[in-house]
């Protein structure tokens, strides 16, 4: 028996595969199947299911492309009604594969569908639990994203059943499984995972806050319901998708790809409306962009921000990207069901500036100028666009928050008059914030390279006292 985790840091998430004589499952994969086919041949395997924990709402899965490419049978838990062909398992289905067998374990609560996969060893041994969303390292899966679905669905009734769900289903097992959860630290399907990816179970009962077995259900709820903030807008759009279907990604790569000179991607921006995303890093966006586009950098959370500041999966966009980095961009944005890229600039910024295009920049100031500054002009405006949670932990005493995940509010405290400096941890999300505000007419906006953990080295500004955060949301 084989268990590979493997997982995808832009989206902290972890997919599954599992070999067994010849046979081998694939759970919750990414929409990009070929790092799945190439792993079974390379093992001269072949993949007889896909298991899904649940239908996914921060990431479009490859159930539907594996499925065809292989042959594979698509498997959901109790309650699923998927619109494609499936089997939908009932609780305590055994399914074999190889000499293993996994036990289907219905744990309703993050959604209604939600289900564990308990693997059997050769000897029949409970070996691993394949936890979902249900149950992570550190944390449990939140119970607000479903009923963005299905309008009857409260989050304190998905709390109820996922209470039930840890108790009666997951902490009777034994200490020594391993817990291989869907996701870790930096997702936004849980408030407050864990680095750590793996863990055994018997840990997990004595560490994790909502296995503690003292907890009423009251108190279980109160505890998993604090600190949530509304989800992504992509999240219900992208569960659709996992529910309907989808096109294939050999198709929206194909589309996405299509190479376009200065002058085309210019007439092509006036005909469709499409945004303009540049996905080049920070700094180098900051010297030079074509006016009004969107800067999401590739080198960070890039999937998961697109997701947050383009609400619409539909959107068209068109594309700056550094030459070679074509694909891989793409296929970032379709797994989180951006399919509708239309082309991207070829040559990248440097054959718009050649062409004598428009361009526009952004300034950048180190964290010492902005102390300089503020020692000359005691009411500069610094605008803190981390997560409430990040500023509520420790901030500058003059800053005030206006988180970027929530940025049609938090441009309502910005005054266009007044210049603004922008921070945020590192640089990557004040340039985010940046951009969008200056396609919007604010040309005020002035950077901080280096953000918070700048502002903080220099020692130059007054903090507020650290307070360990309950939330990372």
């Amino acid at each position: 028996m084989k268990i590979e985790q493997i997982y995808t840091g832009c989206l902290a998430q972890g997919a599954y595969y599992i070999e067994s004589k010849g046979e081998a499952v694939v759970i919750d994969p990414l929409r990009e199947i070929k790092p799945y086919i190439e792993r079974a041949q390379r093992s001269g395997a072949k993949i007889k299911y896909v298991f899904e924990t649940h239908f996914h709402a921060d990431f479009v899965s490859g159930h539907l492309d594996l499925a065809k490419e292989t042959g594979a049978a698509i498997v959901f838990g109790p309650t699923a009604r998927p619109g494609f062909d499936a089997h939908v398992a009932t609780d305590g289905e055994i399914i074999k594969v190889g000499s293993v067998r996994f036990k289907v374990l219905h744990t309703p609560g993050h959604t209604m569908e939600s289900s564990c996969f308990l693997l059997r060893d050769e000897n029949g041994k409970d070996a691993g639990l394949f936890s979902g969303d249900t149950l992570f390292i550190g944390d449990v899966g939140r119970p607000d994203l479903a009923q963005k679905v299905i309008a009857e669905l409260t989050q304190d009734i998905l709390a109820e059943h996922l209470y039930d769900s840890l108790r009666n289903k997951i902490m009777p097992l034994a200490d020594d499984i391993i817990v291989y959860p869907a996701h870790g630290a930096g997702s936004a399907c849980g408030k407050n995972m864990s680095k750590e990816t793996t863990d055994t179970l018997g840990h997990q009962k004595a560490t994790n806050y909502a296995l503690n077995p003292q907890l009423s259900k009251e108190t279980f709820k109160k505890q998993l319901l604090e600190g949530l903030t509304a989800p992504p807008a992509y999240f219900p759009l992208n569960v659709l998708m996992n529910i309907k279907g989808y096109d294939s990604i050999d198709e929206v790569i194909k589309r996405g790809t299509q190479a376009l000179s200065p002058e085309a991607f210019e007439a092509a921006a006036n005909e469709t409306g499409a945004l303009v995303l540049d996905t080049r890093d920070a700094e180098t966006f900051a010297k030079g962009f074509i006016p009004n586009s969107i800067n999401i950098g590739i080198d960070g959370t890039f999937a998961p921000w697109v997701g947050t500041m383009i609400p619409d999966v539909k959107q068209q966009l068109l594309l700056v990207i550094e030459p070679g980095m074509e694909e891989e961009v793409v296929t970032r944005l379709a797994r989180v069901g951006y399919d509708y890229s239309i082309g991207y600039l070829t040559g990248g910024f440097d054959a718009w500036k050649n062409a004598g295009k428009e361009v526009d920049s952004i300034q950048r100031i180190s964290a010492d100028e902005l102390a300089e500054l503020m020692q000359q002009k005691k009411d500069t405006v610094i605008v803190d666009v981390r997560r409430k949670s990040e500023y509520d932990s420790e901030h500058i005493l003059q800053a005030e928050n206006a988180p970027l995940d929530y940025i049609n509010n938090s441009m309502l405290k910005i005054d266009k008059n007044k210049t603004t400096y922008v921070h945020c941890a590192g640089g990557y999300r004040s340039m985010i914030f940046a951009s969008a505000l200056r396609a919007r007419g604010y040309d005020k906006i002035i950077d901080v390279r280096g953000g918070f953990k700048a502002l903080k080295e220099s020692g130059k500004f007054s903090i507020t006292d650290y307070v360990a955060p309950t939330t990372m949301l």
